[in-house]
């Protein structure tokens, strides 16, 4: 599977390397049952011929405790790719907060958040996309799905990883065929508007750190303390956010 989704990434004129980051990406997807993000994103790459195939992010602003990316056309998977290779690279002392700019689409963010957490990092991620939730009483749409993801490692080798888009379902669904269009409101039944404050509380905050053209907000941090293998015990076997 792994080999047959980049060899046709390879084929849609991605470099080897860029094929591999997102081949990774999608055939987790796939093995997560988020088949919505897996392998139906290539089938949506093969339409979307504007795609920058050799655009680069780049990190255009540094300084103690911040970080600012810009995706510089690139697909958010790979300007997210970067920016957690760079924080695993030079972890944060004690916290980054990290803004990326342009960087659409993102994908599954708790990939991302366990990226970081099996690398010792405590995360907490962030990203817009197209507008396309409404109100819960209707009207146009007023913000993305605007997952978010939290990253936190364990000394027993299994982080927890809870990740949580505001939508019903999200448009990965869509593509896929898993879900309508319809469908693209804030869950939570009669509770939605708790769901529908989250996705604009998220849209405002990117939108006031990365601009209005989708971005992505990491808060990243070396962990003090090791909370999750004292859950688990708690849990009692309990199935825990990303386990499998």
């Amino acid at each position: 599977m792994l080999d047959e989704a980049r060899r046709r990434l390879e084929a849609l004129g991605f470099s080897e390397h860029d094929a591999r980051v997102l081949a990774a990406h999608f055939v987790d997807a796939e093995r997560r049952g988020k088949r919505g993000h897996g392998l139906t994103r290539i089938d949506w790459l093969e339409t979307l011929p504007a795609v920058r195939r050799d655009a680069r992010p780049e990190l255009v602003a540094t300084e103690p405790g911040y970080q600012r990316w810009d995706g510089r056309g690139a697909l958010g998977y790979l300007t997210l790719q970067e920016v957690c290779e760079s924080q695993l690279a030079d972890p944060p002392s004690p916290a980054r907060l990290v803004v990326a700019a342009r960087t659409f689409p993102t994908g599954v963010l708790g990939y991302w958040a366990r990226l970081l957490a099996e690398g010792g990092l405590v995360c907490a991620l962030t990203a817009t996309s197209p507008l396309r939730l409404p109100h819960p009483s209707g009207g146009p749409p007023l913000a993305g799905t605007n997952p978010l993801a939290i990253g936190v490692p364990s000394s027993d080798g299994r982080p927890l990883v809870a990740d949580v888009s505001m939508g019903r379902v999200t448009y990965g669904d869509v593509l896929s065929g898993a879900a309508t269009a319809e469908e693209l409101v804030p869950f939570g039944g009669e509770y939605a508007h708790k769901a529908f404050a989250l996705a604009v509380g998220l849209q405002a905050l990117v939108d006031a750190l990365a601009g209005e053209a989708h971005g992505a907000v990491l808060v990243v941090a070396r962990p003090q303390f090791d909370p999750v293998p004292g859950l688990r015990a708690r849990a009692a076997g309990t199935r825990l956010p990303g386990d499998r």
